[in-house]
């Protein structure tokens, strides 16, 4: 893998720079992105040329009124009702996409779980424990970074817990 060490790199996003400032290591993948496309996490494992399991999508959920990041597999859905015990919570809906844009900094699609405007509490479905490395948004649509996902619980200080339904 490589390790990307510059603070602010051409093209950068503030995912990236978070992660260069931790001194992680990490390959960045980019694409050309499809409006067309009916799933951005999909069209990225597509692109990439790797399996959908390895590539996770960053959904924001609010659990008990509080906004909480979900990162799971594109190739399954969200257990709400187990996010919310994940996150010590009762209830958990959907955010409203508005909210977690202008929270996290990103739009959607291309939100990272990495360099938010306002880091969340974040849970990461533990079956991203099972690859060396995982792939998650780099903060824009048709950019993805790789990294171990260790750092990634690490970096967000998520925990992990199965969150994922298949």
């Amino acid at each position: 893998m490589a390790k990307k060490t510059k603070k602010n790199q051409a093209g950068g996003t503030p995912a990236t720079v978070a992660l260069a400032q931790a001194g992680t290591s990490y390959t960045l993948h980019a694409y050309a992105h499809d409006p067309a496309h009916p799933s951005y996490g999909e069209e990225a494992a597509e692109a990439l040329g790797v399996t959908p399991d390895r590539v996770f999508k960053t959904l924001v959920a609010e659990v008990d009124g509080s906004l909480t990041v979900a990162v799971v597999p594109v190739a399954g859905t969200l257990d709400l009702k187990a996010l919310a015990a994940a996150a010590g919570g009762k209830r958990a809906v959907m955010a409203d996409p508005a909210a977690a844009e202008r929270t996290t900094g990103y739009v959607r699609g291309g939100i990272s779980p990495l360099g938010q405007r306002r880091p969340l509490p974040t849970v990461i479905d533990d079956s991203a424990a099972a690859h060396a490395t995982i792939c998650v948004s780099a903060g824009r649509r048709g950019l993805e970074v790789e990294l171990a996902p260790e750092d990634l619980a690490t970096l967000t200080k998520a925990v992990l817990a199965p969150i994922g339904r298949g």
